[in-house]
């Protein structure tokens, strides 16, 4: 149906015929001279219709709207260019050249579109309910060709690493794993349900088990969780698994990954080789096991100085075991208390009780402004200025807690205060961070149990698998990495578990009882009696990794398909009720009534 593509055409074809099919991007009418611009996924080129080169095709030309699909058939021609008119295009690639057609063929009209391609639009809603038009747009037809070069870059570079690509069942078994499952009734076996896999990790495992030694696949995923602003119930990663390996195989493996991926997409070159932070040096540090290290801003500990402090919410922190921690704006001395009241909201929701701090104007502390810094000595003041590098115009932010509170409230606050300075406004910069070392198990106070800070599969550290044995569980660290780019979690992964018993001291410590895990897990503990070689692996958000190449802040803008913050997909009204029918034959009961015979 067409010679070449919109973005195709270039002056080497003068005087050529060509035809080209698409949809109507811009009609204008420049006294009885229609000029149309065409466009279809690869560019948009320009068309003429003159009535002394086809009559009937100019006349038709004037019932053309924007996205009409439409067919032309011309010769391609210069665009006039003198000294006193210029009709090129710079902005377009086909911008020297025209079509003057001769010959053009309506295959759809289209109606009037419910909001402008050409324009931003703020109500994602509606972009959402009407996404195969939002997906016309340029902004969008760029990002999902990135996700492709994303994903193709991908199996590339895991094919030429000799993985081999292998599919895992989406209809599995449900096991606790961290997230809600998605529950599928199955017909076959009544009251019986299959869960939709929030990972392949433990078939990934056994498939280590079976001697495949190298693994990967671009998995779906999904989970049955309470949506963030940023979340999707289903979402894709690059699940990866090899036996025979360490942290630093997996680790180099994954940044020769991204190299490829990021090289391959945008052409830019990364550094082939990314710093390592530990968890406890993120978390001290930044206040966050993901930390934006585009700008400074780090943590200063202030506990040992301030510990007789007489402001009380100070000295008595420090007097139960906490921490004094605090950051330095530089800059911000002027804040408003708008924005003072805005950051005291954010630490609170955090879980802080309030959020000190000093407004130092100038030099000379009489001239500070603060709730609490009459209350301190010239020695404390003087330490302060050394450990945090006070100068005229800097705001200093505390946070005075337990050290995990502490560190978190003050990461939040750390983030907020660069978005209100624009501190990242424009950078382009690349930062790329592996954290490791993470604690193996998190004490849960409300369910009173521990919990797994990755998931039951993760292998403690050499050092502490004794004591996991042993049942003691404080402090265990986990061979587990993550990579981090500009504050974004791209993936995580970890060394696994292969021995059966230390497998079962796990469950026991995440108080999994011995008949739930002959249950839920016989599978794998079995697979682990036969051999099972040590293995590891990683997982890579492809959104994610996709929304950064495309310069995005959302996931859903590199998703064709995505669903809303609230889990729904407005074009196809999903989800919906089920006919009663359906119900019936799973055996589950249905709050739908069914509809009296005859109607």
């Amino acid at each position: 149906m067409r010679s070449h593509h919109c973005n195709e055409i270039r002056s080497s074809h003068i005087g050529t015929e060509v035809t080209l099919i698409g949809w109507v991007n811009t009609v204008r009418d420049q006294g009885g001279v229609i000029f149309l611009d065409l466009r279809d996924r690869e560019g948009i080129t320009q068309c003429v219709f003159r009535s002394e080169i086809s009559p009937e095709s100019a006349e038709l030309s004037h019932k053309l709207r924007s996205e009409d699909v439409i067919q032309v058939t011309g010769k391609v021609g210069e665009r006039l260019k003198t000294a006193e008119v210029d009709t090129t295009n710079a902005n377009l690639e086909t911008g020297e050249v025209e079509i003057v057609v001769e010959k053009l063929k309506i295959v759809n009209k289209a109606e009037v579109l419910p909001f402008q391609l050409d324009k931003e639009l703020s109500n994602e809603d509606l972009r959402l309910k009407y996404r195969y038009l939002d997906l016309r747009r340029p902004r969008m037809t760029r990002n999902i060709k990135l996700r492709h070069r994303v994903a193709k870059a991908t199996r590339d570079f895991l094919d030429d690493q000799d993985f081999l690509e292998i599919e895992t069942p989406i209809l599995s078994k449900s096991t606790p794993e961290g997230a809600r499952d998605f529950l599928v009734p199955s017909r076959v076996h009544p009251k019986s349900f299959y869960a939709l896999p929030q990972a392949p990790q433990q078939y990934k495992q056994l498939l280590m088990v079976g001697g495949i030694e190298k693994y990967f696949q671009i998995a779906r995923c999904f989970r049955d969780e309470d949506l963030r602003a940023d979340r999707q119930p289903e979402f894709t990663q690059v699940d990866v698994e090899a036996s025979f390996v360490d942290q630093d195989d997996i680790i180099g493996l994954v940044e020769g990954l991204l190299g490829r991926v990021f090289k391959e997409s945008l052409g830019k070159d990364i550094p082939v080789s990314f710093d390592r932070l530990s968890y406890q040096d993120a978390m001290n540090t930044y206040g966050s096991d993901k930390p934006d290290r585009r700008f400074d801003m780090r943590f200063a500990d202030l506990t040992e100085e301030l510990k007789d402090c007489e402001f009380r919410v100070f000295s008595g922190t420090v007097a139960s075991g906490g921490v004094i921690k605090a950051i330095n704006a530089k800059g911000f001395a002027d804040i408003s208390a708008g924005q003072i009241d805005k950051l005291t909201k954010l630490a609170q929701e955090a879980g802080a009780k309030g959020l000190a701090y000093i407004q130092a104007r100038d030099t000379d502390r009489s001239t500070w402004r603060s709730p609490f810094v009459k209350r301190m000595t010239d020695e404390e003041v003087e330490a302060l200025r050394e450990k945090l590098n006070i100068e005229a115009g800097d705001l200093i932010l505390f946070a005075a807690d337990k050290w995990d509170s502490a560190c978190e409230v003050l990461g939040r606050v750390r983030l907020a205060v660069a978005e209100q300075l624009n501190i990242l406004e424009g950078n382009e910069e690349l930062n790329f961070l592996w954290v490791t070392d993470f604690p193996l198990l998190a004490f849960d106070e409300e369910s009173n149990k521990w919990n797994a800070v990755h998931h039951p599969f993760t292998r403690p550290h050499p050092e502490d698998e004794a004591k996991l044995r042993a049942g003691e569980l404080e402090g265990l660290r986990a061979i587990a990495y993550d990579v981090i780019l500009n504050g974004y979690e791209l993936g995580g992964g970890s060394i696994r578990i292969h021995e059966r018993d230390l497998q079962m001291a796990m469950f026991d410590a995440l108080s999994v009882t011995q008949e739930e895990q002959e249950t839920l897990f016989a599978h794998i503990l079995e697979a682990f009696q036969y051999g099972a070689p040590p293995h590891g692996g990683v997982a890579l958000g492809l959104d994610r990794v996709a929304m950064l190449v495309a310069g995005e802040k959302s996931i859903r803008e590199v998703i064709a398909f995505p669903k809303n913050n609230k889990a729904s997909d407005l074009m196809t009204s999903s989800p919906a009720e089920v006919d009663f029918k359906q119900l019936r034959e799973l055996r589950i009961q249905s709050t739908v009534k069914e509809k009296p015979s005859g109607q």
